[in-house]
């Protein structure tokens, strides 16, 4: 695929990471589960063909790491503004380069695999504006966004953003292309969402399933 699309991942500073898992994991096991689900999604974006890079928003020293080990460019600006502010923060950088396009996905969806983001890709329209979604699994959150040009659509994430944002394709005359795909839906937020990952086909063979496994996490759920 020639087309100019960046990915954009979000990783904010792990200290604290993941507190609405807080009634079933301590702050060391949140901590140590985010790291190996951020790894697991930087891979599986590192892989994926088609994109022409990879730019991380972090402030994090440990993701930092993470992504120069796969070789992406490191964005700080918009790094404290929240899940939001990193993906304008990332859209900011694409734009100031002139690139065609923008992909952005969460650290927390550990089932994520290359071919995954490369449906989403592929089924992204022509060469020009366009807007394609992969929802949670829940259709509440955004779990995977593709914009041309990177700021074709104003975008704000939370917990019910989905529907929002297909509105807000469409006020920008965008007809949103959906493409939902089972490991892009499944985003790790709360102790339901655990036991959802683990009854789901694809997070067998996942470094994700292995720390879940070992850890004594799973057995608890």
């Amino acid at each position: 695929m020639s087309r100019d699309i960046w990915a954009v991942i979000p990783v904010k500073e792990l200290e604290g990471a993941k507190h609405r898992l807080s009634p079933l994991l301590t702050p060391a096991e949140r901590q140590a589960l985010a790291r190996v689900m951020i790894a697991e999604v930087l891979d599986a974006v590192a892989a994926a063909r088609g994109l022409a890079g990879l730019l991380v928003v972090t402030l994090d020293p440990w993701a930092r790491k993470q992504a120069e080990r796969i070789g992406a460019r490191v964005v700080t600006d918009g790094a404290r503004d929240g899940h939001t502010g990193s993906v304008n923060g990332g859209i900011r950088a694409l734009l100031a380069e002139g690139r065609f396009g923008m992909i952005t996905m969460p650290g927390d969806i550990p089932a994520v695999t290359p071919a995954e983001i490369e449906a989403v890709l592929a089924a992204h329209p022509g060469d020009g504006p366009g807007f394609t979604i992969a929802p949670a699994h829940d259709e509440k959150g955004s779990n995977a966004v593709l914009l041309s040009p990177p700021d074709a659509v104003p975008l704000r994430f939370g917990d019910d953003s989905y529907f929002p944002h297909l509105d807000a394709a469409r006020r920008q005359g965008l007809e949103p292309v959906i493409v939902p795909q089972p490991g892009i839906a499944m985003d790790i937020d709360h102790p339901v969402d655990l036991r959802l990952f683990m009854a789901l086909p694809q997070s067998q063979g996942t470094r994700t399933r292995a720390f879940l496994e070992q850890s004594g996490i799973a057995a608890r759920l």
